[in-house]
Formats: structure tokens, C-alpha cells, sequence
């Protein structure tokens, strides 16, 4: 089944926050997010489309000036460099233009460059937020983005039954950009589960996999997979051929119908990349011969293995050394402060290192901060997940995300990943 990732607790919202203007019913919040740093617009592009916000990405002021002959954004992150002026000139533009949504000022230069041009623009009467100092987290956007109320509601805490969510078709698969870390390009993505309640909204899955039955898990594993696939076909029809990871038991993944299901369900062309099936390490060190049994019906599938929640019992390196499977994806509890931690940055080092001396990529779980990310680059890592690089999105949101990629390289003479 699908891992059951959390996303972030909602930051408390501010007491003085303004709303933006109300939307169009039906109509998705729009950012326009300008900055001469194309991986600080990515970033930021993630974490709105993770959140349910569409962006659209200005290398500077008079991109956005050029782009306000379209429609109109609810939201503005704007670069000031130490040479304020365009920004100033965007101020004064949105100024004349009576622009109603909210102005988020950022930059890693001084104070007194932010607050001079956030003064210009307060004076045009624009809605101007706290400035935001670089380099900043992705909590900082969600706050923003909760206090305007853009986007889409936090998940709900609830109990529900899975067999329920199943039959009534409430759940839904959401997916999580894989970033290579070195190239900072999109290189897959991993499907999370989700449970769509009528009444309750988005319900995270600690409130209907814990304990669930047996039969019921099979069950969400082979939706798991059979929508995996679906994603995939849906996502290469915009240009992008991504592995997609989905995490299954090993119970399940031995119990499943495999060749039934990749025969009814793969998508029908030669750039495929096939999947990725993701099962914790715990359940492979406890079975090492059904692990053995598993990769071989994968392969000729293609159907990829991966350890899933690695490093975290380094003794089983032997045990699994020898086991036919493509990623070490390393446990976000040593991923966490990796680059501060003298205990977790020695066995992230460990865990790459094993996953490289056997031929492996190393995936880093749960990448929550810069430094984190900087460390992992420097250790060799070769990919990466977590709220720093993007949130899991529903497949929509997720698609609309690489729609834009698509329109961004296509404009440059580049090709999708």
C-alpha cells in the first residue's frame, strides 16, 4: 500500500492575517513567484502546488509586469535584490492596477532593503505582508498560505474504518516529487494514500490503516498499484516519464496477482520506467527468503525492489547485501539534522555508502531543511524527498505541476524529465 506520510501540523494562524479576495467557485489560487534563482522558484512552486496553488515562475519584475496582462494573481512572492529598483517598479505597476491580493517580499540581503521597498508598496496601498529573510523553510510558505486561507484545508483528525473508505471509494492517492539532489531536477514520484471523506474533507491514513484487516490492506495494495500505474500513463501523456514508487507489504506483494495486474493496467509505451515497489526494511530482514521471492516476480515485470526505511538496524547490511533491488531509501529519522547530528550524519554517510558499494541509488527520506539537503549532496546522495523539495499533492495538482515544468523547459529548448 502506499507509505503513510504525514504532511506538516498546520502553523497557528495569525490573529492578524488578511484573507485574500474570495475565488471564483471552482477557480484554483494562482502565485506568481519572482526571483532570478530558478531553483528558488521551483522550490516555492512545489510547495504551492503541494498545498493546492498554482504558480506561475518570473525570473524577474518585468516578467511579472508583462504576465499581469493575463489574469491576475491572489498572491505575489517577489525578490528584492540589493538593487531594489525592480522590485519598486513592480510595487508601483500593481499599485496602478489596484491589485487586491497579497504582496510577500523576500531576499537575503538586509532589512533595509526589504522594508524600503515593502514601504513603496504600502504606500500604493497594496497588501503587503511581513517581509520573509532568506533562506526560509517550507513551514514559513504553508503559514503564509494558511493564514490567507489559499489552498487547500489542512487534513482532518478522525477515526474511519479502511473497508469503509474503500467500498465508498474515499480514497485517493496523492504523489511526492523524487528530486535528484545534485541536479535539482525532477526524477519521479511516490504515491501516499489519502482518504477523501464526504463530510470530513482529506483524512491522513493514521486514521484508517492502523489495525485495519488483513484483507482490507491486500485490497488498498492492489488499488495502490493499479493506480500507481494509472498516474504514470497519465503523467508520460505530459512528457514525463517517471518512475513512480508505491510501498506495499511484503505480505501483499506476495500475495497479489502481479502479471495480471501490470498486464492490464502499464501504460502502453517503449519510455515506460516501470515502477518502484517500496517495502520496509524491518519486513525484509525478518524474510529474506520472501524478499528473494519477490524481487524475482518483479523483474520480469518491471517492477523495481526497494528498502524501504533504511539504516536504522545497520547489522542486516549483510543479510540484504545480496538482494536484487534498485534503492536504499534511508529512514527520515536519520535523515533528520544530518547536517548538524554527530550521530545521524555517520550513519547517513554509512547507508549511502552501502547502497553505492552495491550498485544502488541512496534516496533520502523526509528532507526537512537546507543544511539537511547541503549535507546529503556533500555524503553523495543521489535523491531526495521531503517538505523542503515538495509535498504530497493530489494527482491533479501534481499534473498541473509538471504542465508547468513542461511549459517553463519547453520555452528554454529543453525536453521534461
Amino acid at each position: 500500500m502506499a507509505k503513510t506520510a504525514e504532511t506538516s501540523p498546520s502553523p497557528p494562524e495569525s490573529k492578524a492575517a488578511v484573507e485574500a479576495p474570495p475565488l471564483a467557485p471552482g477557480a484554483v489560487p494562482l502565485c506568481y513567484v519572482v526571483d532570478d534563482e530558478p531553483s528558488l522558484r521551483h522550490f516555492v512552486s512545489l510547495v504551492m502546488h503541494g498545498v493546492g496553488v498554482d504558480t506561475v515562475e518570473c525570473a524577474d519584475g518585468a516578467a511579472l509586469r508583462n504576465a499581469l496582462d493575463g489574469r491576475l494573481p491572489d498572491l505575489i512572492f517577489h525578490d528584492v535584490a540589493l538593487e531594489s529598483a525592480d522590485a519598486i517598479e513592480s510595487m508601483i505597476a500593481l499599485g496602478k492596477r489596484g491589485f487586491q491580493g497579497a504582496v510577500q517580499l523576500m531576499s537575503s540581503r538586509g532589512a533595509a532593503v526589504l522594508e524600503h521597498a515593502k514601504a513603496i508598496g504600502l504606500r500604493h496601498k497594496l497588501n503587503m505582508l511581513p517581509v520573509l529573510k532568506k533562506p526560509f523553510e517550507t513551514d514559513s510558505i504553508v503559514k503564509i498560505l494558511r493564514e490567507l486561507k489559499l489552498g487547500l484545508p489542512p487534513a482532518v483528525a478522525t477515526r474511519l474504518e479502511l473497508q469503509e473508505a474503500l467500498n465508498n471509494n474515499w480514497i485517493e492517492f496523492w504523489y511526492q516529487p523524487k528530486i535528484h539532489l545534485r541536479k535539482k531536477r525532477l526524477a519521479g514520484a511516490e504515491a501516499f494514500v489519502r482518504a477523501r471523506h464526504p463530510q470530513h474533507g482529506v483524512v491522513l491514513p493514521g486514521a484508517f490503516l492502523p489495525g485495519a484487516p488483513e484483507a482490507s490492506v491486500l485490497k488498498l495494495s492492489e488499488f495502490a498499484l493499479v493506480c500507481a500505474l494509472k498516474a504514470g500513463e497519465n503523467f508520460a501523456k505530459l512528457g514525463a516519464h517517471l518512475t513512480i514508487s508505491v510501498n506495499i507489504p511484503l505480505a501483499c506483494l506476495l500475495g497479489l496477482p502481479l502479471e495480471d495486474l501490470i498486464k492490464a493496467h502499464r501504460p502502453q509505451n517503449d519510455k515506460w520506467p516501470g515502477l518502484i515497489v517500496e517495502v520496509p526494511e524491518e519486513e525484509i530482514v525478518t524474510d529474506i527468503t520472501g524478499a528473494g521471492e519477490a524481487a524475482k516476480k518483479l523483474a520480469p515485470l518491471k517492477l523495481q525492489l526497494a528498502i524501504d526505511g533504511f539504516g536504522r538496524g545497520q547489522s542486516a547490511f549483510a543479510q540484504i547485501g545480496e538482494l536484487p533491488f534498485a534503492e536504499v531509501k534511508l529512514a527520515s529519522t536519520i535523515v533528520a539534522d544530518c547536517g548538524t547530528d554527530k550521530v545521524n550524519a555517520p550513519l547517513c554517510k554509512n547507508a549511502i555508502d552501502f547502497a553505492h558499494n552495491t550498485g544502488r541509488f541512496a534516496v533520502a527520506m523526509g528532507i526537512e531543511n537546507a543544511a539537511d539537503a547541503v549535507a546529503l549532496v556533500s555524503m553523495g546522495c543521489d535523491f531526495g524527498q521531503g517538505f523542503l523539495l515538495g509535498q504530497p499533492m493530489p494527482e491533479e495538482r501534481f499534473a498541473a505541476l509538471l504542465r508547468q515544468r513542461a511549459g517553463n523547459q519547453t520555452a528554454q529548448g529543453a525536453v521534461p524529465a
